[in-house]
């Protein structure tokens, strides 16, 4: 008969110890490992797009919508176009006409910062709208709620400042609408003369006129959606 071997119990206690000490050793490295490690590119995306959804409610006004804005006139010169004032207002429904609030509520619209400005001649009052949305692709559902044939309303609602140059700028006289998707945010423009003159008074309009509104509303876009290096330690940041 073959031989018989038994292990003592001092001994087999030793070796489950040690192979538990090996198992613990190698799971603490990893638990060590991964509290250790930087952030992999995919959650510096994340952060990255966590941080620039929520750039509406952490910025300070004045950071969207800076002092002057520029853009290229109808003769081809640089020029600057000055902010006259900011809404204190961010609900959705009060800074679009009812026939688009709706749709702008559905596609998930947060809030919207209206601001207006005047262009460089003091002929022209613009006033910029920024919706935020919770992502790129609600911004960009919300598009389907305005009239795709460019026309003015129903759209963006005027903003005008009494006892300024723009205090005649109403809904009536609101001419164009100018639109741009930019990450989670939709940046909407509309514009008219200063005189409130309503669009039906013009007659046919210079396709040009308010060309240049364009520029504003990218400038504002390419500002919020500015890539930025995360900081991990700062508040803003989820990494």
């Amino acid at each position: 008969m073959g031989e018989t071997r038994t292990w003592p119990a001092v001994a087999v206690a030793s070796a489950i110890t040690l192979g538990c000490a090996i198992v613990g050793g190698i799971a603490a490295s990893a638990a060590v490992t991964e509290l250790t490690r930087g952030p992999s590119a995919a959650e510096l995306r994340e952060a990255q797009a966590a941080e620039t959804a929520l750039r509406w409610q952490r910025w300070p006004a004045g950071r969207i919508f800076p002092a002057t804005l520029p853009y290229t006139s109808e003769q081809g010169g640089r020029e600057l176009a000055r902010r006259v004032g900011i809404s204190p207002r961010t609900d959705c429904r009060g800074a679009v006409d009812a026939a688009v609030a709706g749709r702008m509520k559905a596609a998930g619209c947060r809030a919207i910062l209206r601001a207006t400005y005047i262009d460089a001649l003091q002929g022209i009052v613009v006033t910029i709208g920024v919706a935020a949305f919770p992502d790129e692709l609600k911004a960009r559902s919300a598009l389907l709620a305005f009239p795709r044939d460019g026309s003015a309303a129903p759209g963006l609602r005027a903003l005008a400042f009494p006892g300024t140059v723009t205090d005649r700028f109403t809904a009536s006289g609101r001419q164009s609408l100018t639109l741009q998707a930019a990450g989670p945010y939709l940046v909407m423009a509309t514009a008219g003369q200063v005189d409130g003159r309503p669009a039906r008074a013009l007659g046919e309009q210079r396709e040009t006129m308010f060309a240049f509104v364009g520029d504003m509303t990218k400038e504002i876009g390419a500002n919020l959606t500015a890539p930025a290096s995360p900081d991990c330690a700062a508040k803003e940041w989820q990494c």
